[in-house]
């Protein structure tokens, strides 16, 4: 890392500099419109809910119903969505994911439709659930048309830092938006913690708990470092090529990552156990509301547990989907390769399988225990909810966070190798 450092601030790499203040740059437009209100409106005091997810990832905008209070969650929906329909569900779209990068940019620009589409019907309803039945027509479109242009100017924001910046823009934005709330949490933590007014022992005991609980969240953090990266390497050899001087053929690798699904499934769960609390809000029965606030929401023993089936089924479905175990057996096959001790075809698609299915038990084993402490450390100890540990948000920003080191770091490596090269 020190190295990469060093290489970055040399004199030769001034051209990569100016994209990452490009990209600091962008990133503070961001901070800044969070704090920008929308016109007419005040800041939420209510408890969001099932929001909290998307208030996180914006950094709080939802909260301060700020222009940029949807975020790029709209977007993010709609690519999942079509990810979904990729699937043997529409033809037109199987057949431009085949395409390469025409069908890709094609795929991309019909998601960014959608995202729009959906960040207005989003729109329209918190500005119906903001103002209720005492707004107009024209307040509710005036509110929806702002909240989709901020939106919309995210999208175009994510664009240029991806174009002109480094690292994928759109994750770049999400990760600012969660680390955007940290200071706070940290700041409501010690003051929570140590009481000035208190005794000197008792200051003492507050800055030792304030102590192991930086400690734990990083230990946390470190422990997310190591699981996002560990990876199950599957031996394969390619009977097509030629035999090295040691009389073995080439040796290359499947990489299969631990938790491959990444953040996907408690997405998901968090997004399909929301719909009863939308439901009974809707309906407006005590009754309805009572048995959804005892049994239907994940800060209760029931609910909690749906909650953990859901992220594990939705870990097998959405790694199945990615990986395609079947697909990857005829594409080995068709090529001469084959794992060495399997025959291929269908034992070789068994083996994936069976690989994936040991993986994914302990990836969605992560992901509950991740998803999960935020909700027990809030029950177990009297700080603000403001004040957690784990979470989604933080597998974001490790996860934005490694690949763009790593594209930081491969952008160095081929200049260097590059330089090599030229002065021979």
């Amino acid at each position: 890392m020190f190295s990469t450092m060093k290489q970055l601030f040399s004199p030769i790499n001034k051209d990569l500099r100016q994209r990452i203040y490009f990209t600091l740059g962008a990133l503070m437009i961001f901070i800044l419109g969070i704090s920008i209100r929308v016109p007419g409106t005040q800041e939420l005091t209510s408890n969001l809910g099932f929001l909290e997810l998307i208030n996180a990832m914006g950094g709080g905008a939802l909260q301060n119903f700020s222009i940029f209070a949807l975020g790029v969650t709209p977007y993010i929906t709609a690519s999942i969505i079509m990810q979904l329909l990729q699937m043997d569900i529409i033809p037109y779209f199987v057949e431009l994911s085949k395409q390469g990068p025409t069908g890709r940019q094609k795929l991309n620009q019909i998601t960014r439709y959608i995202g729009i589409i959906f960040s207005f019907i989003e729109g329209y309803a918190l500005s119906f659930a903001f103002i209720g039945n005492a707004g107009s027509p024209i307040e509710y479109l005036y509110i929806s048309t702002v909240l989709t242009a901020g939106t919309a100017f995210l999208l175009w924001l994510g664009d240029q830092i991806t174009q002109k910046g480094i690292g994928n823009g759109l994750s770049l934005i999400i990760m600012a938006g969660i680390i955007a709330t940290l200071p706070q949490m940290f700041i409501d933590a010690f003051t929570n913690l140590i009481s000035f007014d208190a005794t000197a022992q008792m200051i003492t005991l507050g800055a030792v708990k304030f102590a192991i609980f930086v400690l734990l969240y990083f230990a946390i953090v470190i422990g997310v470092i190591f699981v996002q990266e560990a990876e199950r390497r599957i031996p394969i050899q390619y009977s097509n090529k030629s035999t090295s001087v040691f009389g073995s053929a080439a040796q290359n690798f499947m990489p299969i990552k631990l938790n491959s699904a990444g953040v996907i499934p408690v997405i998901f769960a968090s997004s399909l156990l929301s719909v009863p609390s939308i439901i009974a809000q809707v309906a407006n029965k005590e009754s309805l509301t009572l048995f959804v606030q005892k049994y239907l929401t994940y800060t209760t023993p029931v609910g909690f547990l749906i909650y953990v089936v859901f992220i594990f089924f939705f870990a097998y479905f959405y790694t199945f989907i990615q990986l395609k175990p079947e697909e990857f057996a005829k594409n080995l096959q068709e090529n001469g390769g084959y794992i060495p001790g399997i025959r291929p075809g269908e034992e070789t698609k068994k083996h994936i399988s069976r690989v994936l299915s040991r993986l994914t038990i302990l990836g969605a084993t992560f992901l509950v225990i991740i998803a999960g402490l935020p909700i027990l450390f809030s029950n177990l100890t009297s700080l603000p909810t403001s004040v957690s540990i784990g979470g989604t948000g933080l597998l974001i920003v490790v996860g934005v966070a490694l690949e763009t080191y790593k594209q930081l770091e491969g952008s160095l490596l081929t200049r260097s190798y590059k330089r090599g090269y030229s002065r021979r």
